[in-house]
């Protein structure tokens, strides 16, 4: 059983049977996002896209894509916000970019691997990548 820290708690995790999301909780998942903005925000080459992006918006629609590829609820929504970086015409290269600044967010969070590259997936599905 592997270990990894969130906040203050430690938290058991057997095999990837048990998913951050539910672990992270909807703080965490936020917290992650808006690390992740804040991320994409400070790249010279992505922060133009951010223009006059309603942020809170775009953060809620990464939030819910996240808990959901991580394996948390999706309430009433069957698809979480499809293509929510879609919208910002990136290429595919920053869009590639944009997902890696994810995986490093979550990497040192101590989210294991396999949340990780489920996240991964679900971001680079998203762009239909």
């Amino acid at each position: 059983m592997g270990r990894w820290c969130i906040g203050q708690r430690v938290v058991g995790v057997s095999g990837l049977g048990s998913y951050p999301a539910e672990v992270l909780g909807s703080a965490g998942v936020r917290e992650a996002v808006a690390r992740w903005l804040r991320l994409v925000a400070a790249d010279a080459e992505l922060t133009p896209y951010l223009i006059g992006v309603d942020r809170a918006r775009l953060g809620g629609h990464l939030a819910l894509t996240l808990t959901v590829a991580l394996g948390g609820p999706a309430g009433d929504v069957v698809r979480p916000v499809a293509g929510a970086w879609r919208g910002l015409g990136l290429t595919e290269a920053q869009h590639r970019r944009v997902v890696d600044y994810l995986a490093g967010v979550l990497r040192a969070l101590d989210v294991p691997t396999g949340a990780v590259d489920a996240a991964r997936r679900a971001f680079a599905d998203e762009a239909g990548a």
